[in-house]
Order: C-alpha cells, then structure tokens, then sequence
C-alpha cells in the first residue's frame, strides 16, 4: 500500500478553512490546488491528477503538469471538461477500474459529475465526496441522487481511512459516511415539507429550511436546494411550473 502524504493548500476560494488537500501518493500528485512551498519541493511526479475539476482542486495543476514533465490523466467521460478547466490537454485518460501509478480509480458521481475516488489499499482520496464535519454542497451540475449512491458504495467496500478534498482524514468512514446520507435524507425531508408548507420558489425555501444566517455560503445552499428539488421531482413527491419568474415547486 503506498504511503499517502496530505498537503492542505490555502486557496482564494470559500472552501472549508480557506484550504484544499493536495496529496502525494508515491509519484503521484493529487488535487493540486494552488502553488505551495511543499509542493514546490519536487518530489518526483510521475502523473497529475483530480478527483475532479473544480477550481479549488485544479488551480496549480498546470503548473506542476509543466514543472513535473508529468503524465496528465483526466477521466475520460469528461476529458474536455478537464482541459476547459485546467488549460491542459491530458496526456491519458482512465475510467472506473482502471490504475495511475498506485491507485485505483472509483467513479464517485454527486457533487459534480466528473468526481471520481482514488484507492491505495483500504485507503481513499474521496475529494468532495465527504468531510470530517459539516456537509458538502451539491452544485449546479451535480446530482443528489448519484451522489447518494457514491456515498453509498463507498459505504459498501468498507474502506479503512478517508482522506477528503478539505480538513483532516476520517478515521471511522463507515460512520461518517451513514451521518452524511441520514443528513441529506432529513434534508429531503425538510425541502419537501418547506414546499408543502407554501414554500413555492427556491429563496422561500431556504427561508423555511435553514435556521442561520448562510452569508457567504448562500448561494451554495441555493445549489443544494436545487439539487434537493430536482431528485423530489424525479421521484414525483414535487412538481415543479416554469414562470417567467424562475420555477416554482408544489406537492
């Protein structure tokens, strides 16, 4: 099992602690978020990666792509995506099953579609599948219910250490993993009965849902309403009517 070495970035984003992990698995770099004094070092890279291609995740690959002279792999479903978000052609592209360098490739779809999980023995780089404490947001081009069965199968292969995008490993990942699926049924819960209460646009419904001032962070709980909304109407516990003020939700 390769040894994984954690490297929390500071980064211009509003994440979690202002910081993103970036990790060095053997020769390989992950989430290489911004420039940092450890990674400048210059272990040998052999292969850039991404638990997918958010900013917060991919701001210095370039970067290191071009100091490292490594091999870049993208996932292949979204491999244009990654170049539009890095500037970087890759090199290779993996899917599902495949290997780069050590690790193991685990498509982890949710809170963006191009997410995927990287494994080194009973060991998981999970990016923003899951963190010690708090939630993550579902955004715009996620999808609440792919994400639910990520977090799923991560639950089912049992694995031994998380080691996320943002804040320290957790050590007991079958517990995390179960609060952060019982987090977002109760939410489910809670944007359905917003909207059986009278709760018709998106802004009423995060009136009704959230009891604290969401400041910088509201325009991420919007998205995770959203995300919310779109599995109800799937699973036709809501309906949702196009105005020419934006949809609005009933039961």
């Amino acid at each position: 099992m390769a040894g994984i070495e954690r490297v929390p970035v500071p980064v211009d984003y509003r994440v979690p602690s202002g910081r993103t992990n970036a990790y060095v698995v053997d020769d390989v770099l992950v989430d290489p978020a911004a420039r940092c004094t450890r990674l400048d070092e210059g272990d040998e890279i052999d292969h850039v990666v991404a638990t997918h291609a958010h900013p917060d995740h991919v701001g210095a690959l370039a970067y290191y792509a071009e100091r490292t002279d490594a091999t870049v792999w993208a996932y292949a479903p979204y491999a244009e995506r990654f170049d539009d978000a890095t500037g970087v052609t890759p090199d290779r592209t993996y899917r599902e099953g495949d290997t780069v360098g050590p690790l193991d490739v685990v498509a982890t779809p949710g809170h963006a579609l191009d997410h995927v999980a990287f494994v080194s023995g009973d060991e998981y780089l999970v990016g923003d599948c899951c963190r010690a404490g708090g939630s993550i947001a579902i955004t715009d081009e996620g999808d609440l219910r792919a994400y639910l069965t990520s977090l799923r199968r991560l639950y089912a292969r049992d694995p031994g250490t998380l080691y996320p995008g943002h804040g320290d490993p957790i050590e007991r990942p079958r517990e995390r993993l179960a609060e952060v699926v019982a987090h977002r049924r109760e939410r489910d819960r809670d944007v359905r009965a917003a909207v059986a209460g009278g709760a018709r646009t998106v802004p009423e419904i995060i009136e009704a849902v959230y009891d604290r001032d969401l400041g910088d962070y509201r325009a991420l709980a919007a998205a995770t309403v959203r995300a919310h909304l779109d599995k109800l109407v799937v699973e036709g516990h809501v309906t949702r009517e196009e105005t020419p003020d934006g949809p609005q939700y009933r039961v």
